[in-house]
Formats: C-alpha cells, sequence, structure tokens
C-alpha cells in the first residue's frame, strides 16, 4: 500500500492536525470535532459530520456561510454520539442547532441519540436527512452523497439571514427532495485504515450508480468514453428531475484529474443543450469525495433564484467554488 501517511492508526488525527495549522479559521476539540474559531454569538447553528475519507466533506465546510461544525468519525465509519453532541454543545447560542446528516443508518442512529442527548439539556435541536443518492431504487434507503454540500451552503444561507431554526428546517426540507445524485467509478477507493481496497474491479470495467464508500451500483459495464458515461447518467437523472433550468454539480470521487471534471463539465453540457435544458449555475471539482476513488457523480437539482443567491453567497470555505 502506497501511501502519504506515517501511522494508518493516525490517519484521522494527523489529518485534523493538519487541517488546523492551514487553517487559522478553525480549531479542534474533543480530538475529532472541528468548530469555528469565532463562534456564532446569535443564529442557528449548523452540525454535520460522519465517517472520513470524504474531505472536504466535512471539515473543509466549517466557515462563515456554511457549517459552524463538523464531526470527523475514523474512515468510512460515523462518529460517536458523544462527540455529535460535544459539537452540539460547542456551537449553541440558545438559538438552535440544525443537524445535517447523511442517510446512512450508523449516521442516523448516533446523530438521533445525540439530539436525545442535547434536548436533555435543553438544547433546541432539529434534524434533516440528506437522501440524494437514486442509484437506490427506495427513495427511503437513498444514501446522501455529493447533493449534501448544496443543503451546506444553502442551509448556511438562511442561517447568516438569521431565520429562525423551524423556518431553515422547513426550507431544507422543501429542497431535499429536488436535489437528486448518481455517481460512477472506474476504481475502487483504497481505505488507507486497512489496507483494502473498497471493491474488485476489472482494469476495463466501470460501476455505475457507485456509493460514496464504494457500495455496489446499479451495473458493471466495460469502459465506454466520457460523452456515453454522462449520457447513462443523465438519463437517469432526467427521469426524477423535471426542470428546464437546472443547478448542476460534477464531483470528483478523489482521484480524478479536474481536467476530466471539466472534459466531463463539456459533454454534460452539451446533452442537457441538446435536451432543451438550461443549466443555471455550475459547480465543478471535489466536494464529496471517496478517499482515492477515481470516478465521478453528478447532481441535479431545480434552479431558482433563492437557491442561485444562496450558491453564490459568500462563504469563507476555501473548498466550496
Amino acid at each position: 500500500m502506497k501511501k502519504l501517511i506515517k501511522q494508518k492508526t493516525n490517519f484521522l488525527n494527523d489529518m485534523l492536525d493538519g487541517l488546523s495549522k492551514t487553517n487559522k479559521q478553525i480549531e479542534i476539540i474533543s480530538d475529532t470535532v472541528v468548530v469555528r474559531k469565532n463562534k456564532k454569538e446569535q443564529g442557528v447553528s449548523l452540525v454535520s459530520g460522519g465517517g472520513s475519507g470524504h474531505e472536504p466533506a466535512h471539515a473543509g465546510y466549517v466557515a462563515k456561510g456554511m457549517l459552524d461544525a463538523a464531526v470527523c468519525g475514523e474512515v468510512f465509519t460515523s462518529p460517536t454520539p458523544d462527540k455529535i453532541l460535544s459539537a452540539i454543545k460547542a456551537v449553541d447560542n440558545g438559538d438552535g442547532v440544525l443537524l445535517i446528516v447523511k442517510n446512512y443508518a450508523g449516521d442516523v442512529m448516533n446523530f438521533e441519540m445525540a439530539q436525545e442527548m442535547a434536548e436533555m439539556e435543553d438544547i433546541q435541536v432539529a434534524t434533516v436527512i440528506v437522501k440524494d443518492d437514486i442509484a437506490v431504487e427506495d427513495e427511503a434507503q437513498r444514501r446522501g452523497v455529493a447533493g449534501t454540500v448544496i443543503v451546506h451552503k444553502y442551509a448556511g444561507y438562511l442561517a447568516e439571514k438569521g431565520l429562525s431554526l423551524t423556518e431553515i428546517k422547513d426550507k431544507v426540507e422543501d429542497l431535499l427532495p429536488k436535489i437528486k445524485s448518481i455517481g460512477m467509478a472506474l476504481t475502487a477507493p483504497m481505505v488507507p485504515t486497512t489496507g483494502q481496497y473498497g471493491f474488485d474491479i476489472e482494469e476495463d470495467e466501470m460501476e455505475i450508480g457507485v456509493g460514496i464508500h464504494g457500495e455496489k451500483g446499479l451495473s458493471r459495464e466495460k469502459v465506454e468514453p466520457v460523452n456515453q458515461i454522462v449520457e447513462r447518467l443523465i438519463q437517469v437523472l432526467l427521469t426524477e428531475v423535471e426542470s428546464d433550468e437546472l443547478i448542476v454539480m460534477v464531483n470528483g470521487m478523489g482521484a480524478t484529474p479536474l481536467s476530466e471534471l471539466n472534459i466531463a463539465a463539456k459533454y454534460v453540457g452539451e446533452n442537457l443543450e441538446q435536451k432543451s435544458k438550461s443549466i443555471a449555475h455550475w459547480l465543478v471539482g471535489d466536494y464529496m469525495t471517496a478517499l482515492d476513488m477515481q470516478g465521478l457523480s453528478l447532481t441535479f437539482v431545480p434552479s431558482s433564484e433563492e437557491l442561485l443567491v444562496a450558491l453564490t453567497d459568500t462563504t469563507e470555505s476555501p473548498y466550496f467554488h
């Protein structure tokens, strides 16, 4: 295993130590909890998190205009309720805390337990659960993937505008069913803490519908040119997204060069134009990765004036472009 690490057992702590050295706007508390150094004196606070390996999600989005705290579990492992509770207590200022949770059993269970513990200490907490991965047919079981980052930015914008916890939760829950994502992979992620690949795949194969932890996708196919790959993904997305004006995210899975993401964006744009769809806003880059998996995901959201303003509003996160 070739990795730029010192010891696999220190992967998470070393990563967070490096992040705190290069980003003076954050600090690390409770070992694996990242918070904004300048705590909000008023307004709803936002907490998200999950297993590590998806960087810059979620710690990279702890910044003015986005999250107030991120709780980092070990690689592909949910953070524990006590760490989540530490984050809630650290950022609460009396105006309430919104938890933004990806729909994985461990995350949902542990964030729910933390919410219950916080409420026992008279902290006002609400939760939204992101389920944007349409590769899973059962909508209740859909995973939270790259669309989660759009939720971070939208909720962060609403919080900066001074909306109440109930108002933010209601607006986010109205947006959630409109966010649709699907991914694909050419290679499997190498998990540095185990030295094992997330799944086996042949050199001439690709996985369509793969999850951000290497979960099984919709189908295993022979590798195709990128224009044909994005056509496959777009066809599935447009069965669920009914809008002529879209916000489009082309998200890298960790090992895909930006040059290739831009090539993909070219063919996404041409494909949608042929289908008489316009793109109101692009997000292209690594937003929600899977360690060093080579591949990409597409996220489509119907455009609205408020969402466009939210996505283009200022944030101090260096990772939200």
